[in-house]
């Protein structure tokens, strides 16, 4: 791994369990064991650091999405399945991403940007697939099964992650129901 990925894999670690902003410096980077000259060299400034962390996390869990097995659970549930692995391996600490949103609020307009960006892109994601299942598009279903997809998310950190298996029985039973209209 080279330094530049090893930085961001260790600030993601901190990142996820200790939050984005009031975590100092020193104490993201000491898992690396780099110093700071060379974290500025390779990311420019802490806010850099942070969107290539968000950046490389979004791109690693799309990946894990298109490479999820659909075969018994069809694209809607694998979604779901994809999560739950995410959450085993990762913990369940909320959606970093949307922490970063609430971190950063007015004190990075690029962070707060791309946090919805990708949030947006997640969000086709689901609308694609539920078009593929349907074979025809359904804004309001595709919403509604992203708004439980991104509550489970959230819901996992306080209750655990069974709460991603009932979200994803939700999100079939829409599915099953759009199916017979």
């Amino acid at each position: 791994m080279d330094k530049r990925s090893e930085i961001i894999s260790a600030a993601a670690r901190i990142f996820e369990t200790e939050g984005l902003r009031g975590v100092g410096i020193d104490r993201v980077i000491a898992p690396s064991g780099v110093s700071t000259r060379t974290l500025y060299k390779h990311f420019g400034s802490r806010d850099g650091l942070v969107i290539a962390v968000l950046e490389a996390r979004h791109r690693r869990f799309m990946e894990r999405l298109s490479e999820a097995k659909a075969e018994n659970v069809g694209p809607i549930g694998s979604l779901f399945d994809t999560l739950r692995s995410w959450i085993e391996e990762h913990g369940a600490h909320g959606c970093m991403l949307l922490r970063a949103h609430s971190e950063y609020g007015e004190a990075s307009q690029d962070i707060v940007q791309l946090a919805c960006q990708q949030k947006h892109e997640f969000r086709d994601e689901v609308a694609r697939r539920v078009g593929r299942v349907l074979g025809r598009q359904e804004p309001m279903l595709s919403t509604q099964i992203w708004l439980l997809f991104e509550g489970a998310t959230a819901a996992a950190s306080v209750a655990g992650a069974s709460v991603i298996g009932d979200a994803k029985n939700a999100a079939l039973s829409l599915l099953e129901i759009a199916r017979s209209e």
